[in-house]
C-alpha cells in the first residue's frame, strides 16, 4: 500500500492554526497509525470541533490512508492528492467509525464524506457501510453509482462488483437456512466482559478453549494495564449433564500482559504427558505486528511460549488464526505476507513430530484466496472441507463464514460456498468449527449491538438435519433396458451396521436414505444376470443431498467365457505367474457374484492322441480349481472339467464377436479347416486359440452362508 501525502495549501502565518488542534491532530493521526481507531476517533473529533481556518491549514508530515487492506499497487491512491483539511478530517472520522465496526456512524459520516471532490473512494467506503448495516438494496445503488462514476480505482471497482453479488445473495429468502439455529451463548461463560471470540476444542468436541476480554485475566501493571480490554485464553469442559462449567484462564506463562488470542491445540501428544497449543500474540504498542506463538503443556503446565519462525512469520507482516489438523501434520494460519492474492490469504504449513514447521509456507491460492481477506480456517478432516472467513467471496457483510470442500482426487479446493443466513449476518461473522459430524458448531460473530460499537460474542450452531439420499435404476448392459424387481444388498464397510436389502421397482428404480459418516458396498443382483458393484462414502458431505448411481447387469451366457492370457509350462499343468494373475481377477469376479456355481474347463489342440490331451487338459482344469480353493472359494462352487480336443473354438473378429459362414453359423476351428489355411502362422494361430481355459456358469443359487 502506498503512503498518502496529504498537502494542505493557501498556508497562513501559524497562529491561525490552533496549537490545541495541532496536536488534536498529530496524535490522531499517530493513533490512526499504529490502528488505535477509538483513540484517533476521539483526537479527530477534538480537531474537527474547532473549524474556524480548517480550510487554510497545512501540515508537515505524511498520515497512511486506509484501503481496505488491499496490497496491490493497483489498489493504492493517488499519492498527489490535495484536499483541505476539514475534507481530511471528516474523512478520517468517517474511516474510524468503519474501522471500529461503528457502521450505522459510518453511513451517516460518509454519506457526507462521499459528496466531496477529494475523496471519491468514499461513495465506495458509503456501500461498504450500507452493506454491514444491513441496508444491502441501498448498498447496491451506492456501488453503481460508484461503478459508473468516473473517478473510481480499478482495485475498489472490482471489489465493488463482488460486494453486489453478495448483496443480491442476501436478499435472496432461499439462501436462509430455516433448519439451522444459532443461539449466542451464556454471559456468565463464554460471552462474559468485552469481548469473546475463536473457540477451539481443546483434546475433545465436550472441551473448549476461546478468546476473551474480561475482568481477572493476566495483567503486569495494575496502573497501566486494564484487564477487561486485554485478551487472554481461557478453557472450559461440559459436565456429565451437558453444562459448561466455570471458565478457567490458563494463566502464565501461556497468557501474557499482551493480547493473547485465537489459538489451536495440536491434537498429537508428542510424548506421553506433552503437547502443544499455538496462538496469536500481539500488544498495544503496535498492533500491526501480530505473531503465531508456540507452547509447550506438560500436564496443563506450559513452558514459555517463542514465536514460530519465519516460515511462518515474516518480518514486517502479520500471522494470525493458526489451525491444526486432526493428524497433527499441517498448520493452517492467516497471513498477509507477500506471495498471496491480496489483504490476508490463507496458507498452509507442514508439522514435524514435534509441531515445528518444516516446509515454506504455501498460499492455498484460487478459489480460496481473493484480492480481500480470509481468516480464521478450520479444516473438517472427516468431510475435507475448510470452512474460512472472507469478506472477498459474495459476502453479505463484512466478514462471512464460507466452505470449501478438498477434492483428493484433484488435489484441490473447489469453490467456496457462503454459509448463508442464519450463520452469516450483515456483520463479522468468523471462527466457525465443527463437531465430527456437522451436527454442532461453534463460531463468533459481533451482530449484538454493545456499548463499544464491535463486541464479538461466541454462537452455537446447530445444524439442520442432513438428510442424504441414493437412488438410480437398474439396466441390462447389453440393452440398456430396465430390469424391474432387481435385489441391492447394502454393506456397511466398517461393519457397524448391518446388511440391508432393497427391491428395485417396476421401473427398476430405488432410493435408499443413508446416515452421515457411512462408506457402503452396495451389490445389485438379479437370477440370469452377472451382478453389478458400487461404493459410496458420505463422509465429506456436508449438506442434505441426493446421489445416484445405477447399476448395469450382463446377462449370463449360456456358452463359456474364455480366460483369456491362461498359460502354463510345456506339456505340463503347472501354471505360470501370469496365469495366477489372471485366476486374481476371476477370484474377485466369483467373489462378487457369491451365489454361481462354475465350471472351469481347459481345451486342447487337435495335434497329440486323444487321450494324452484329455489327461492334459482335466489336469489344468483341476490346476485353476485347486488355485481358486487356496484363494478361499468353495470347492463346492468349482467343478472341474477337460474337454481334449473335442470342442473346437470358434473364428471371433477384432471385437470378440463370432464371425459366420454364409448361412449365418459360426465358423469352428476344426483341425480341417485349420488344415486348410494356407499360412503357417494362421495355422499355429488357430491351434493356438484352441489352447484355451474358459468358465461356464453351470447353477445359481449357491447358499452363501457355507462358505
Amino acid at each position: 500500500m502506498k503512503r498518502l501525502i496529504l498537502v494542505f495549501l493557501l498556508v497562513l502565518p501559524a497562529l491561525s492554526f490552533g496549537q490545541a488542534r495541532k496536536v488534536w491532530l498529530y496524535h490522531a493521526d499517530n493513533f490512526y497509525k499504529e490502528t488505535d481507531y477509538q483513540n484517533a476517533l476521539v483526537n479527530y473529533q477534538k480537531a474537527l470541533s474547532d473549524s474556524v481556518g480548517l480550510q487554510f491549514a497545512t501540515i508537515p508530515y505524511e498520515i497512511t490512508q486506509a484501503n481496505l487492506k488491499i496490497k496491490k499497487k493497483e489498489a493504492s491512491l493517488d499519492s498527489s492528492r490535495t484536499v483541505p483539511l476539514g475534507d481530511y478530517i471528516q474523512h478520517q472520522i468517517a474511516m474510524c467509525y468503519m474501522n471500529t465496526f461503528d457502521y450505522k456512524r459510518a453511513v451517516a459520516s460518509f454519506r457526507a464524506t462521499s459528496t466531496f471532490k477529494s475523496y471519491p473512494e468514499d461513495l465506495y467506503y458509503l456501500g461498504v457501510a450500507q452493506m454491514n448495516n444491513n441496508q444491502h438494496e441501498d448498498a447496491v445503488n451506492t456501488f453503481e453509482n460508484y461503478i459508473r462514476s468516473e473517478n473510481y480505482s480499478d482495485s475498489l471497482l472490482r471489489s465493488a462488483q463482488l460486494l453486489i453479488t453478495g448483496c443480491y445473495y442476501a436478499m435472496d429468502e432461499s439462501h436462509m437456512k430455516k433448519k439451522v439455529t444459532v443461539e449466542m451463548m451464556d454471559t456468565t461463560i463464554f460471552n462474559k466482559g468485552t469481548s469473546s471470540f475463536a473457540p477451539q476444542f481443546f483434546g475433545r468436541e465436550n472441551r473448549l478453549m476461546f478468546t476473551s476480554a474480561r475482568d481477572g485475566g493476566v495483567i503486569f501493571d495494575p496502573e497501566k494495564q486494564v484487564s477487561a480490554y486485554l485478551c487472554d485464553l481461557y478453557w472450559t469442559e461440559q459436565d456429565d449433564n451437558g453444562n459448561w462449567k466455570d471458565a478457567t484462564n490458563f494463566g502464565r506463562p501461556l497468557n501474557s500482559a499482551q493480547h493473547d488470542a485465537s489459538s489451536s491445540f495440536n491434537p498429537l501428544k508428542l510424548t506421553e504427558h506433552q503437547s502443544v497449543i499455538y496462538y496469536t500474540r500481539w500488544n498495544d504498542t503496535d498492533r500491526t505486528k501480530k505473531a503465531i506463538h508456540m507452547s509447550r503443556m506438560v500436564d496443563f503446565k506450559f513452558y514459555e511460549s517463542f514465536k514460530l519462525p519465519e516460515s511462518i512469520n515474516v518480518e514486517g507482516y502479520q500471522s494470525i488464526n493458526p489451525f491444526v489438523t486432526m493428524d497433527g501434520k499441517t498448520l493452517y494460519f492467516a497471513s498477509d505476507r507477500p506471495g498471496g492474492q491480496g489483504g490476508f490469504d490463507i496458507w498452509k504449513v507442514e508439522l514435524d513430530e514435534s509441531g515445528m514447521p518444516i516446509s515454506d509456507a504455501e498460499n492455498l491460492g484460487r478459489p480460496v484466496n481473493s484480492e480481500l481477506d480470509e481468516q480464521s480456517p478450520f479444516f473438517h478432516d472427516v468431510s475435507s472441507t475448510l470452512f474460512f472467513s472472507s469478506n472477498g467471496h459474495n459476502s453479505i457483510g463484512g466478514l462471512d463464514i464460507f466452505k470449501a470442500n478438498y477434492s483428493r482426487e484433484n488435489k484441490a479446493f473447489n469453490n467456496p460456498e457462503n454459509m448463508g443466513l442464519p450463520i452469516n449476518s450483515s456483520m463479522d461473522d468468523s471462527y466457525i468449527i465443527w463437531d465430527k459430524f456437522l451436527r454442532k458448531g461453534y463460531f463468533s460473530s459481533d451482530r449484538e449491538p454493545c456499548e463499544f460499537g464491535h463486541c464479538y460474542n461466541i454462537y452455537e450452531i446447530t445444524n439442520e438435519p442432513i438428510v442424504i439420499a441414493l437412488e438410480g435404476n437398474v439396466f441390462n448392459s447389453e440393452t440398456d433396458e430396465v430390469i424391474p424387481g432387481a435385489n441391492l444388498m447394502f454393506k456397511d464397510i466398517s461393519f457397524v451396521l448391518p446388511d440391508t436389502n432393497l427391491i428395485a421397482d417396476d421401473e427398476a428404480y430405488y432410493n435408499k436414505g443413508l446416515a452421515q459418516n457411512q462408506e457402503l458396498f452396495i451389490k445389485a443382483t438379479m437370477p440370469g444376470y452377472f451382478a453389478d458393484a458400487a461404493s459410496v462414502n458420505t463422509r465429506p458431505i456436508t449438506e442434505s443431498m441426493t446421489l445416484h448411481q445405477d447399476f448395469y447387469l450382463r446377462p449370463i451366457p449360456k456358452d463359456e467365457i474364455e480366460i483369456e492370457g491362461i498359460e502354463y509350462d510345456f506339456d505340463k499343468a503347472t501354471l505360470r505367474p501370469r496365469s495366477k494373475e489372471i485366476l486374481d481377477e476371476l477370484y474377485e469376479f466369483l467373489v462378487l457374484n457369491n451365489n454361481l456355481i462354475v465350471e472351469i474347463n481347459s481345451h486342447t489342440d487337435s495335434r497329440g492322441s486323444d487321450a494324452y490331451n484329455m489327461d492334459l487338459s482335466k489336469r489344468r482344469a483341476q490346476s485353476c480349481v485347486d488355485y481358486l480353493i487356496d484363494k478361499g472359494i468353495s470347492k463346492d462352487r468349482l467343478v472341474a472339467k477337460g474337454y481334449g480336443e473335442t470342442i473346437p473354438n470358434y473364428l471371433k473378429d477384432d471385437k470378440k464377436n463370432p464371425v459366420l459362414d454364409s448361412s449365418g453359423n459360426r465358423i469352428l476351428l476344426t483341425e480341417d479347416y485349420i488344415n486348410k489355411q494356407t499360412s503357417k502362422d494362421t495355422q499355429e494361430e488357430y491351434h493356438q486359440r484352441n489352447r484355451r481355459t474358459a468358465f461356464k456358469v453351470v447353477g445359481e443359487g449357491f447358499n452363501v452362508t457355507t462358505e
